[in-house]
């Protein structure tokens, strides 16, 4: 099982260096780490006494890694969960906060283990996630990932200028759909044929 160090290193080279997408709500970003979360946690790289897209470009790795651990796992209680599920919450809580943890929730719920859909890791929802582990064993991540891959195709449904994360130009997987398959056994990966049908409403 990888080290929480190891798994928050494997999200920030997922994450890539700095963006400032018009069309991601995040703005500017480094490594996963945004403007708003430097601003929050009063991170001032360059010592001018303002937070600015110019702290989000020297922000380093070592750096990102330190946050993701403190405020992305730590913080949330995300240690508190079966650990298997672990490393795809972590990452989710990353790319998308506390909707992490509702799509946990949702799943629980569906499984006969109903939690408050709160976003937070408290000890019910805690210890229904380690119920649903020894419930299934062999499931439960594999549920959450496809849970987790859902939740993006939805947002990108809702959302046209998020398409683009969820389907590249050449019609095949995107970014976000990549990444919860990460956490998905191959077995239970999108043929693209299977990808392909269900982005094609977007036109």
């Amino acid at each position: 099982m990888p080290t929480v160090q190891q798994i928050a290193s494997e999200i920030v080279a997922r994450e890539g260096g700095y963006v400032n997408d018009p069309d991601d709500p995040g703005g500017p970003t480094k490594f996963g780490v945004t403007l708003a979360t430097l601003r929050r946690l009063g991170i001032d790289l360059d010592g001018d006494g303002r937070v600015t897209a110019n702290d989000v470009r020297r922000l380093d790795r070592d750096r990102a890694v330190a946050i993701f651990v403190a405020h992305y796992f730590e913080r949330p209680g995300i240690g508190e969960l079966p650990a298997p599920l672990q490393p795809s919450v972590f990452d989710m809580y990353v790319n998308s906060g506390a909707n992490a943890v509702k799509i946990l929730q949702r799943l629980l719920g569906q499984m006969r283990l109903p939690v408050a859909v709160d976003g937070i890791i408290g000890p019910e929802t805690a210890g229904a996630a380690h119920r649903a582990q020894a419930a299934a064993p062999d499931h439960l991540v594999d549920a959450y990932g496809i849970a987790r891959r859902n939740y993006y195709y939805a947002l990108a449904d809702r959302r046209p200028a998020s398409r683009k994360y969820a389907r590249r130009r050449d019609g095949g997987k995107g970014g976000w759909i990549r990444r919860a398959e990460t956490f998905i056994s191959p077995r239970f990966h999108l043929s693209d044929a299977a990808h392909r049908a269900r982005v094609a409403q977007w036109g």
